[in-house]
């Protein structure tokens, strides 16, 4: 008799053509928590013509996944087009982007190490290395998985030749220029395709994920990847929160620690970070940000399956929308139906490995600076 697996075999059930394609494409794959690009193993990835790995993280979720280019000196990736979305962080390097329309227009710019920019649906681009000496890696988050899943047809994909006007967006777009919607704390937006710095752009203030907070969202390309930019000032951090799988972090400045859990876990997951550093937690486990260093750290958030302007599904617009104009579940507290854990909800050895960290570097914890409430010393772990 045979049996239900072969069964399913047979009938060709549970296919993952995003992970068919991987296989095809013969692309070196790392799987982990975490890991430092800058060091990451790259191998020659024949679509691009220059070294990549495909960074899949344990956290990536099924809307996107990471991909490092690793450019030499001096060379240029292969002229790529594909019906996926894509926004692209420096890690190391300079180089410039050149971008095709199929009305012959170009634009072009230039960038460097904490850059970030985002490729407009299906137009044709590559990447130069502008240094004649050093290489460039560049970390894409893409769509890629969703999209393989929903179509599964590499034609499709990759020589499709329909022209997405409304993804180009305006000329100075392409030259950091860009549009400031302050919408309230937490969801400030800035509207562009191209962010020359992601350590100089100034961000607003969101006290109520943490003291001294500051964020800024970014809605690139007029795409569904949500973007956005996080700064903890130094001698404090933020506050616990979860959300769906796919987040994947990039350390921009500064360095620190997370600390990741589930809903019921004993321990923490304890993952260590520097600028270079890309790492994403699971679906729905809870993970707090802490600096180490002397001075404010940020991080970039990529995230698939929607922002602000397009969020995918309900559970995404729920998660920044609230009735009566307030955050949302985004920043509620876990006692009111939300997904972030305040400071005096938290568990409080949070707080003493925290003060720990904080002798050892040498810095003077600051909240009392910000006008935030102070987190407690526990007397005794739970």
């Amino acid at each position: 008799m045979t049996s239900t697996i072969e069964a399913a075999k047979a009938a060709r059930l549970y296919q993952d053509p995003y992970m068919d394609w991987i296989e095809r494409e013969g692309i070196h794959v790392v799987n982990g928590l975490g890991f430092d690009l800058h060091t990451v193993e790259t191998k020659p990835w024949p679509r691009y013509g220059v070294n990549g790995v495909a960074v899949h993280i344990t956290g990536r979720g099924d809307w996107a996944s990471c991909f490092a280019i690793d450019i030499p000196p001096g060379t240029s990736t292969t002229p790529q087009r594909h019906l996926y979305e894509e926004v692209m962080y420096v890690v190391e390097g300079r180089g410039s982007t050149e971008i095709e329309l199929p009305n012959g227009k170009t634009h072009s710019f230039e960038w460097q190490a904490h850059s970030m920019f985002a490729i407009p649906l299906n137009v044709r681009y590559r990447l130069h290395n502008g240094d004649g000496k050093n290489r460039a890696v560049v970390a894409t988050v893409t769509s890629l998985p969703l999209t393989m899943k929903i179509y599964h047809d590499d034609e499709f994909i990759f020589e499709n030749k329909h022209f997405f006007k409304d993804r180009i967006g305006k000329d100075d777009w392409f030259t950091g220029a860009g549009d400031l919607s302050l919408v309230r704390a937490g969801q400030n937006m800035w509207e562009t395709n191209f962010v020359p710095d992601l350590s100089a752009i100034e961000l607003t203030a969101w006290s109520e994920r943490g003291a001294g907070s500051m964020n800024l969202m970014f809605l690139l390309a007029n795409g569904n990847m949500h973007a956005h930019t996080s700064e903890i000032a130094t001698g404090t951090y933020k506050k616990a929160h979860h959300h769906e799988a796919g987040a994947h972090i990039f350390t921009v400045t500064g360095k620190g620690y997370s600390l990741l859990w589930s809903e019921g876990d004993a321990d923490f997951i304890r993952v260590d970070w520097k600028p270079g550093m890309v790492f994403a937690p699971v679906e729905r486990q809870f993970h707090q940000h802490f600096t180490t260093s002397q001075t404010p750290s940020r991080y970039l958030a990529l995230i698939g399956g929607g922002n602000a302007r397009y969020p995918l599904t309900q559970k995404k617009r729920d998660y920044s929308t609230a009735k009566d104009g307030g955050q949302g579940t985004i920043a509620k507290s876990t006692r009111d139906g939300g997904s972030q854990i305040e400071y005096e909800d938290q568990d409080p050895r949070i707080h003493e490995i925290w003060l720990e960290e904080m002798r050892k570097n040498g810095i003077t914890p600051q909240f009392e600076k910000f006008g935030g409430p102070q987190p407690k010393q526990a007397v005794a772990a739970r």
